[in-house]
């Protein structure tokens, strides 16, 4: 059986990171999707396109997903032919990212809706039209899917990642004391059992 593990990087990452997870999957085709959108209706189109390219020339597609990568997979990919997805440190409930940071920046939702776009101390821009998008399209998901979060996360708190998880049925693995970037030794070594454990 012909199978193809596609890894889409967080922000400020990149498809290079794929050879990570050569080691893991070694009897499988492992490809990074270097893409380029930075909201979700650009992603549904970009990442749509990408795994049909590809689909069609395996038996089989999994998913490795990181952050906001993992986001716009949820967004964007839940009517393909993907069997199983491993999300790290998911963006699973966007709208209260979005007000998080607005409140993180002092900024209401009248003003955002004045301004349509407002720069933040913290490199964010914060975006009346992506809040509007991630309100009126809801994420629908059916993919067997694994979650690893860690448990210091700053963008995702444990009662949105759990809930998630409880509503998509999907499986959730806390790491203790790991954070958002899974990257030190340890939260690889972490990140890479989990990994063997769920594909067995």
């Amino acid at each position: 059986m012909k199978e193809l593990i596609i890894y889409v990087h967080g922000k400020g990452g990149n498809a290079d990171e794929a050879e990570h997870y050569k080691q893991l999957f070694t009897a499988s085709d492992v490809i990074g999707f270097d893409y380029h959108s930075q909201n979700p209706w650009d992603a549904k189109e970009e990442f749509s396109k990408f795994v049909d390219s590809y689909s069609a020339k395996y038996d089989s597609v999994i998913l490795v997903a990181n952050s906001i990568g993992a986001f716009f997979c949820l967004s964007s990919l839940s009517d393909k032919q993907i069997d199983k997805a491993f999300l790290i440190s998911p963006i699973v409930n966007m709208e209260k990212l979005i007000c998080d940071m607005m409140l993180w920046a002092n900024v209401n939702e009248s003003e955002l809706a004045e301004k349509k776009e407002i720069k933040t101390d913290f490199g964010e821009t914060l975006s009346w039209d992506y809040l509007c998008y991630v309100r009126e399209n809801q994420i629908e998901w059916n993919v067997p899917t694994y979650m690893l979060y860690g448990e210091k996360d700053n963008l995702t708190s444990f009662e949105t990642i759990s809930k998630f998880a409880n509503q998509m049925n999907a499986s959730l693995t806390v790491m203790r004391n790991g954070e958002h970037w899974f990257h030190t030794d340890e939260q690889m070594e972490f990140l890479d059992n989990w990994i063997r454990q769920s594909i067995l």
